[in-house]
Formats: C-alpha cells, sequence, structure tokens
C-alpha cells in the first residue's frame, strides 16, 4: 500500500503567480514540464517525488504532450498514476497541459494537425491520464498543409466539448500566431497561452515576432528549455559528467555544442556568481526579466535540482550593466 500524501498547508506562500495575457489563467512563476524523466527509463518513486516536491512549493501547473517519454505516451500515463496516488484529489487546484502535432502513431491522421488527429490524440491522452478534461491543450507545432482554420476550429470544438478548458499554441512565430488568434476570436475560443524555446542562447522568439506579437495580443507566453538543455547550469563548466544526458540519451544535446559554448558558460557562471546565486537561477531570472513571459518551464532529474531552480523566486532584478554584459558574452 502506498503512503498517503497530504500536501503543505503553506504550499502558496512563497510562489510568486503572473496572470496569462488578459486571460483568467493565472500561471506560478516556475512551471514543471514532463518531457525529460517521466518516461519508460525514468523510476516511477523519482517522479513522484519531483511532483510532490513541486506542489509542495506551490508549483501548481504540470505540463505534458503526448509525446513525451520515452516512449511515446509514456509520461501522461506515468502522470495518470501520480494523480491517482497523490495528486487526484487537489485536482481543481492544478493546471494540467497536454498537446498534439508531432508524430504518434503510423499513417496520416497520426501528426501535424489535422482535426482528425488532435481530437483523437487529445482523447488518448485524457484516457492515459485518467481526466475528463485538461486545463490547456496545445497545438504543438505549425502545419504547413493543413488549413489554420481547420486546425483552430479543431481547438475550438475541444473547448466546446469540455475537453479542454483553454488552448494554447506551441511553436508557432509571431504572424502565424497573429492569424491564428484571429480566428479563435470569431470562434470565442479562449486562446490564452504560446508555449516556445527561448533562453539566454536561443532567442528565436525575438526575432520571429512571436514574443513581440505576444504582448500586442495579450496573450501569455510560456517558455521551454530555459536552461538550453543544461548548458546554462554549472553541470558542463568541468568536462562532461559520465551521467549526464549526453552520455546517457545524446538526442537533444550533443558533447560539441556543449564545447563551442564553454568560454560562454564559464563567463555567464562568474557573472551569477557575482550576483549571488547559481547559473541556473540567473538563467531563469533572465527570461523573466521584462513581464512579457508568464511562466518558466523547468525539467528535473531529482527534487533537490527543482527547489534550486525555485531559487529563482529570490533572485535580484537585473541592472542595464548586467544585461549588456550578458548580450555581450552570447554576441547578441
Amino acid at each position: 500500500m502506498r503512503d498517503k500524501y497530504l500536501a503543505q498547508d503553506n504550499r502558496y506562500e512563497n510562489m510568486t503567480y503572473h496572470r496569462s495575457g488578459r486571460s483568467g489563467l493565472i500561471l506560478p512563476e516556475v512551471s514543471l514540464g514532463l518531457w525529460h524523466n517521466f518516461g519508460d527509463t525514468g523510476r516511477y518513486e523519482n517522479m513522484r517525488a519531483i511532483c510532490r516536491t513541486a506542489f509542495d512549493q506551490g508549483v501548481l501547473h504540470f505540463d505534458l504532450a503526448n509525446n513525451y517519454g520515452p516512449e511515446n505516451g509514456a509520461a501522461e500515463r506515468n502522470f495518470g498514476q501520480i494523480l491517482r496516488d497523490d495528486l487526484g484529489i487537489y485536482r481543481d487546484e492544478l493546471i494540467i497541459s497536454s498537446k498534439a502535432g508531432y508524430h504518434m502513431w503510423p499513417g496520416p491522421y497520426g501528426d501535424w494537425g489535422s482535426k482528425k488527429y488532435l481530437i483523437a490524440s487529445l482523447d488518448q491522452s485524457l484516457k492515459r491520464m485518467g481526466l475528463e478534461y485538461v486545463d490547456i491543450f496545445y497545438h504543438h507545432r505549425m502545419d504547413p498543409n493543413t488549413p489554420l482554420e481547420e486546425t483552430m476550429g479543431a481547438l475550438s470544438q475541444i473547448v466546446k466539448s469540455g475537453k479542454a478548458l483553454y488552448v494554447g499554441l506551441s511553436n508557432y512565430d509571431g504572424e502565424t500566431m497573429k492569424k491564428a488568434a484571429k480566428i479563435l476570436e470569431e470562434e470565442r475560443c479562449p486562446f490564452v497561452i504560446n508555449q516556445n524555446c527561448y533562453n539566454i542562447f536561443d532567442r528565436r522568439i525575438e526575432h520571429n515576432g512571436l514574443k513581440a506579437t505576444a504582448r500586442e495580443e495579450g496573450k501569455g507566453l510560456i517558455c521551454f528549455s530555459p536552461l538550453a538543455q543544461g548548458m546554462l547550469t554549472d553541470r558542463y563548466l568541468n568536462g562532461i559528467p559520465e551521467d549526464s544526458r549526453i552520455r546517457t540519451d545524446g538526442r537533444f544535446l550533443r558533447e560539441d555544442v556543449v564545447e563551442k559554448r564553454l568560454e560562454q558558460i564559464r563567463a555567464l557562471n562568474d557573472l551569477a556568481c557575482e550576483r549571488g546565486e547559481s547559473l541556473s537561477q540567473m538563467a531563469l531570472k533572465w527570461i523573466l526579466k521584462d513581464g512579457v513571459v508568464t511562466s518558466v518551464l523547468v525539467g528535473a532529474s531529482k527534487p533537490e535540482q527543482l527547489l534550486n531552480n525555485l531559487g529563482v523566486l529570490k533572485s535580484a532584478d537585473f541592472t542595464k550593466e548586467e544585461l549588456d554584459r550578458i548580450d555581450e558574452i552570447t554576441g547578441n
């Protein structure tokens, strides 16, 4: 019999929360992403411990997708078990999100953005997690072949069916997001948030119009890979650890990429030390520096890693000189 979990009574006292654009959706400054470490290769009791620690610290948002694993669907299955074992009694306090847009099953309707794929995929996600609805359902990436009206119409139908409360767009550029927002407004569908990669090294959303358009349109913005797959931490300052993701996985970060960035990483770490914080805390604070980003998505391989990242809540604001120094280090 599993031990009974009761959340900490003071769980909301130290977390900062932000409204997502001009909507009623409110998210913690730091959210937990289940992209890594929650698949079939993970250890279930560790997953439970991470989620418990997150919620005890006021992290009420858990972000998933249909293809998070490995294998596809594994993260949702494991999170569904965590809901049954621990967090389910707090369902009305939680924000749970999922997505569809990448390959899930064979054939023409297991990928991209057709109405058939999106609705079928969400039905599968709900079954895996044991839920009647998700709080946010995202289209995971732009589809160059399916009409935008069809994809947005599917998202609208999903909300009207009660299977999602809000919809979001992930990996969209500013121009396409603006077109999608107009369609969803006409559908009276609550599109409230964008999810995109953003960090000190990767600033694409500044160049493709997404960040500026989110501000203009009154939409929220939540950012994944804020630590650049671990490069913006002290993990690789003195070589590649044998238990690192580079060694054990290798799908998302290569050793040569780290080596090219190493001088910059060390210079950024020096600045973080001067600020009295870890490199990861400084990197997270940088994303939140101007009030446009609603929340940052962090992954964690153990509870202690999550707690370290939550130190960003106490980080000082940047001076102009510090921001200029970061740009100089990174060549931006």
